[in-house]
């Protein structure tokens, strides 16, 4: 799978697509997922072409995982919550289907998310945006 400068996320990071921010530095940016398998999943991109993880440029690890981290400890706080689900698919056949680095949170169970399947159902928008304002009031400063 080779960077498609037209996927979805590459056009948010643009602004050429809305997206449901949640968080944003200079190095990242996390947002609603679209597509969630419960409330509250939430996506983490790099601010760079990157189709996996082992394209990542080092220097956007230790950022992708700080905000991983903040964003982590909002949904527990947002979701009332201690468990929280973090999985990143690399390539394809592992079932990427978004040609853009981006890491997955979940605010939920194991038992939960398999009644649920990836990608499947356009969520409501405002539904989206009460959850983004529960994590981003729940995110320290």
């Amino acid at each position: 799978m080779s960077y498609d400068d037209q996927n979805i996320f590459a056009k948010i990071l643009r602004n050429e697509l809305p997206c449901i921010k949640v968080y944003e530095d200079e190095l990242t940016l996390s947002f609603m997922d679209i597509m969630p398998q419960c409330d509250g999943h939430t996506l983490v991109i790099p601010k760079v072409s990157a189709v996996t993880l082992f394209d990542l440029p080092e220097e956007y690890y230790q950022a992708c995982f700080q905000t991983m981290k903040k964003v982590g400890e909002a949904l527990k706080i947002a979701f009332s919550t201690e468990g929280i689900m973090m999985f990143q698919l690399s390539g394809e056949q592992a079932g990427q289907t978004v040609p853009h680095l981006h890491f997955h949170l979940l605010p939920t169970s194991i038992v939960t998310l398999r009644t649920k399947k990836h990608a499947a159902v356009m969520e409501d928008q405002e539904k989206l945006n009460t959850f983004a304002k529960k994590i981003i009031a729940a995110m320290p400063a």
